[in-house]
């Protein structure tokens, strides 16, 4: 009998693991905090706020009219100028991106760039101008902004759950990643900076049905 009742406590303690491993890792789809927060943002796209940006070339408009207006999809990425591993990593994923999107002229595929900066404080019009020359960005498809004051920059961060944290060294370790938006302003995919060819591929999709999905 003992035997049994210790049997049957280890049968509950294993099944009742399962279904709150089940239902953290929405069924066992996620299981690291990156995967939930790209499987809930696909499931459940995120608007973009209308957050005031600024940078070379934009100037007193809200982060959702600039995206939604164009009805155009967006590929973002947050960065900030200072930054000499992570943000350059990414710099040369967005120019890798620039060259795929300036190559291909096939009508309904366009798919725009656009960098975000979380150092607002530093990280002026002027010196986002600078940092696009340096980057060889081409207006038309990469522009560069900064949130407008500088304290809704946490409002941006926390809607797209962009991780920032101080290294303690004057800098920031940051979650790099693609986000995708759609023509409507809504943050709909998430993809590594790895996958530069699955979010221009899913991007494109979003404005031309004919393209393929990853």
């Amino acid at each position: 009998m003992t035997i049994f009742r210790t049997v049957f406590a280890s049968v509950m303690i294993i099944a009742t693991t399962c279904v709150a491993a089940h239902g953290l890792t929405h069924g066992f789809r996620a299981w690291t905090a990156e995967d939930v927060r790209r499987l809930e943002i696909a499931t459940h796209p995120v608007p973009t706020p209308a957050v005031q940006v600024e940078g070379p070339g934009v100037a007193g408009v809200s982060l959702h009219t600039l995206l939604a207006h164009e009805t155009t999809p967006t590929i973002v990425d947050f960065a900030y100028t200072r930054c000499q591993i992570a943000c350059a990593a990414l710099g040369s994923v967005f120019q890798q991106l620039q060259r795929a999107i300036l190559d291909d002229d096939t009508a309904g595929s366009r798919v725009h760039l656009l960098t975000i900066s979380f150092d607002p404080a530093y990280d002026d019009a002027e010196v986002l101008g600078r940092y696009a020359v340096a980057l060889h960005a081409e207006p038309r498809v990469w522009r560069f902004v900064r949130a407008s004051p500088g304290d809704a920059t946490q409002e941006l961060l926390d809607r797209f759950r962009v991780t920032v944290i101080d290294d303690g060294l004057g800098g920031w370790e940051h979650n790099a990643a693609l986000l995708v938006i759609d023509g409507s302003g809504r943050l709909v995919r998430v993809f590594d900076y790895s996958e530069t060819e699955r979010a221009l591929r899913f991007a494109r999709s979003l404005s031309s049905p004919e393209s393929a999905t990853p």
